[in-house]
């Protein structure tokens, strides 16, 4: 696929929910050893928090960074697999909190945990043909998992926007590939009218996860990237194990994926979660680094992108909060207000 030019990342926001719940808290009630956790603690949204909130709350402070009028914002697409509504989208909901001009592109976007990404990339074809000057990209979740479910130590809530418009200086960070890899492998699924997803266990690692991740990186290989020129590379985080693997195979530094991994904390934010690990980096990398980002959404595909970091990074960086902050601002809840907040009980 043809690299990219003239396209490039003017703001980034990330939002992470409050509320925190420790992963031996859920173990405590379903008698999991916590020698198998896979997580230590997870994010869960508050009882006045949803898929909308959260991207709000991401993408104002994107707006924050880059500096710029909403008006001048012509499209909000929103990736989730949470939205609060079957029928009546997110998108025109956050535009509208946000103040964003009603001459405007959105619509609500669906691939597991790869829907943030795909708002990604069409943001960025949108710049790229001139028909927007800016446009928001946001990956937000209030993730599903059946009590008692593996999903259930994982499945957490946050959102990340990017706001994308034409290479100018000033800017964060300049797009300068895209590329996608899908297939239809059944690793993960839900039903209308059922509550919580379906997922086939081991089946979701190999050969979902693993083969769509490895195969995506290695288009960005063949064409023409090398993985070790890379100061950071950021990959879908389901647990915190399987980035590490992923970049075992495929001959990657364990110290170039560390940085973007947030999920021991804060639990897979599915929507947002490779793009957390983005915005991860972005908090501490320098002008003139880049930056392969591979997420992977279960159906199953992966999208995979190249940043180059900007001299914008330094001024803008201190407009909004960092992830590390938001991390830091929490409050564990037991697992019986964990049920009450994710609307596990009903009267």
């Amino acid at each position: 696929m043809p690299r990219l030019s003239g396209v490039a990342v003017h703001g980034y926001g990330a939002y992470i929910p409050m509320f925190r719940i420790k992963a031996s808290e859920i173990a405590r009630v379903w008698g999991m050893p916590d020698s198998e956790l896979p997580v230590l603690e997870k994010s869960v949204n508050s009882l006045d928090e949803d898929t909308v909130t959260i991207a709000a709350e991401a993408a104002s402070y994107a707006i924050a960074r880059a500096g710029i009028d909403p008006d001048r914002i012509g499209a909000v697409y929103v990736g989730s697999e949470s939205h609060p509504y079957a029928v009546k989208p997110t998108g025109t909901i956050v535009a509208d909190v946000l103040g964003v001009n009603s001459r405007l592109l959105s619509a609500d976007l669906e691939f597991a945990c790869k829907a943030g990404t795909e708002a990604v990339e069409l943001v960025s074809g949108l710049v790229a043909s001139g028909m927007i000057e800016y446009g928001l990209a946001i990956g937000a979740d209030t993730a599903q998992g059946r009590p008692r479910d593996a999903l259930e130590y994982t499945a957490a809530a946050g959102g990340v926007a990017l706001l994308i418009g034409k290479s100018s200086e000033g800017a964060i960070a300049e797009l300068e590939y895209a590329a996608s890899y899908v297939t239809d492998t059944p690793d993960f699924w839900r039903r209308n009218h059922e509550r919580y997803p379906v997922h086939g266990s081991r089946f979701t690692g190999v050969p979902a996860y693993f083969h769509h991740i490895i195969s995506a990186a290695k288009m960005v290989v063949e064409d023409g990237y090398s993985l070790g020129e890379f100061d950071y590379i950021v990959f879908h985080q389901p647990n915190t194990k399987f980035p590490y693997a992923a970049a075992k195979m495929l001959g990657i530094p364990a110290k170039k994926i560390e940085p973007g991994v947030v999920c021991n904390l804060i639990g897979n934010t599915y929507a947002a979660s490779s793009m957390m690990g983005l915005a991860k980096v972005l908090d501490q990398s320098k002008p003139g680094e880049s930056i392969l980002l591979v997420s992977y959404g279960s159906g199953a595909g992966s999208d995979a992108f190249v940043f180059r970091v900007k001299e914008g990074i330094l001024e803008k960086r201190g407009r909004a909060p960092l992830v590390s902050e938001l991390i830091e601002r929490r409050r564990y809840v037991d697992y019986a207000l964990y049920l009450k907040a994710r609307g596990k009980i009903r009267e």
